[in-house]
């Protein structure tokens, strides 16, 4: 009973809680450099293709979790972060493999799609 209870406090996705972390300019380089694979979602609160990828990327956590940590950066918030990769246009998706940015997707493509480019990049099944 116990172990029921547990498991929907976690999450009704099979026991398993969305891992989408908030990253910020003082954690973002630890966060690409102690997660092995790693997707980070530029956006803000105005953009409504940011609204829509949220719930793909919250999903995709949950899919990968243990193998591709998540995260989400405002770059209304984080200026300098969002000028330093050059960002012009959110959503905009980075893919890092061992701390390498490796990727982008930017704009608000399907679930399948940036799934796609997951697997491939970083050489998941």
């Amino acid at each position: 009973m116990q172990e029921m209870t547990e498991k929907m406090q976690h999450g009704k996705k099979g026991g398993v809680k969305s891992s989408v972390e908030h990253i910020d300019e003082m954690h973002f380089q630890q966060f690409v450099t102690t997660n092995p694979f790693a997707v980070i979602d530029f956006w803000a609160e105005w953009c409504g293709p940011c609204q829509r990828i949220a719930p793909i990327m919250e999903e995709l956590s949950i899919e990968f979790s243990g193998r591709v940590a998540f995260g989400k950066c405002n770059t209304d918030d984080n200026r300098r972060l969002a000028m330093q990769f050059n960002i012009d246009a959110i959503p905009a998706m980075m893919l890092y493999s061992r701390g390498q940015l490796v990727d982008r997707i930017i704009g608000a493509y399907p679930k399948e799609a940036i799934r796609e480019k997951i697997v491939r990049k970083f050489g998941l099944d």
